[in-house]
């Protein structure tokens, strides 16, 4: 049997991935690639340390896997390097098959985040290694984390005006990443991955309203403007301008699409976003 790595697996997808990969492969075949391994000593799995700053760990922790699914880091700036170095290493460990997690319409989109995955997905390409690219789009959970925010100051901010969101719950994509794991037929394809129904954040906040009781409007802001609001909760101003940034492209429609691979791919319709906010409403209770 195939060994399959699985790269950021002490993050929220990384994490969901290899739950749900255990429900369809001997957990003896699952190896969580990490910076700390005692970090996920509760998923069951054979960790290794691979630090994608440590290049001498990334090598011997691709030792002996087959097929790697390479989500992308968190450090914005630093992933293009990073990637390029788990890349290189696989290629070294004689790794078969990658897949990695890039952005929605990444060779098209204005989100400053294109530029790293356009990157990585070249990297790929260079390297002679079958490939997939799952270009996940938006996680629903990126905006109903700001619903504390939202009801503690009465209304949900941002800079997205009419623009069109196709996002899906976190767990879809996790799907899609197992669906692809586990199944043929799948090198050397490029799924874009959105949810079935798009919605604003008009939209969002009237849900808000609704499963609240509570008047929550949308309230839309100049990208300057929303970035100078966060900064002012305490979010690091580089930061603060980039969700600006990509509140902008959404705007532009760039977080959106109704092409419907991810629910074929998965086999099930993705998480409404009404579910996603009774979820976070639900944990704040």
């Amino acid at each position: 049997m195939k060994k399959i790595g699985i790269t950021g697996a002490t993050g929220q997808l990384g994490r969901l991935v290899v739950e749900k990969l255990k429900t369809k492969v001997a957990a003896e075949n699952l190896v969580a690639l990490v910076r700390s391994p005692q970090k996920v000593a509760d998923l069951g799995v054979e960790a290794r340390e691979a630090d994608y700053d440590r290049h001498e760990t990334l090598s011997p922790a691709l030792h002996g896997i087959d097929t790697l699914l390479l989500i992308s880091g968190s450090e914005i700036g630093k992933r293009a390097k990073q990637h390029q170095e788990v890349i290189n290493a696989a290629k070294n460990a004689g790794v078969k098959y990658i897949v990695y997690t890039s952005l929605l319409h990444a060779d098209t989109s204005t989100l400053s985040l294109a530029e790293e995955h356009l990157a990585t997905e070249a990297a790929l390409e260079n390297s002679g290694i079958p490939y997939t690219l799952l270009r996940n789009g938006w996680y629903t959970e990126n905006y109903t984390g700001s619903i504390p925010g939202a009801l503690a100051g009465g209304a949900f901010i941002g800079s997205a005006g009419d623009g069109k969101i196709s996002s899906a719950a976190r767990a879809d994509f996790a799907d899609a990443a197992v669906a692809v794991l586990t199944s043929e037929g799948h090198e050397g394809k490029v799924y874009e991955l959105a949810g079935d129904e798009a919605y604003t954040l008009s939209d969002l906040a009237a849900e808000i309203s609704r499963q609240t009781g509570k008047d929550i409007p949308y309230k839309n802001l100049p990208g300057a403007e929303y970035a100078a609001a966060l900064t002012s909760f305490g979010l690091p101003e580089g930061f603060a301008q980039a969700i600006a940034g990509w509140d902008v492209s959404a705007s532009q429609d760039d977080l959106f699409d109704d092409s419907r691979q991810l629910s074929t791919l998965i086999g099930h319709p993705t998480t409404p976003m009404p579910t996603t906010v009774a979820e976070a409403l639900k944990g704040l209770s």
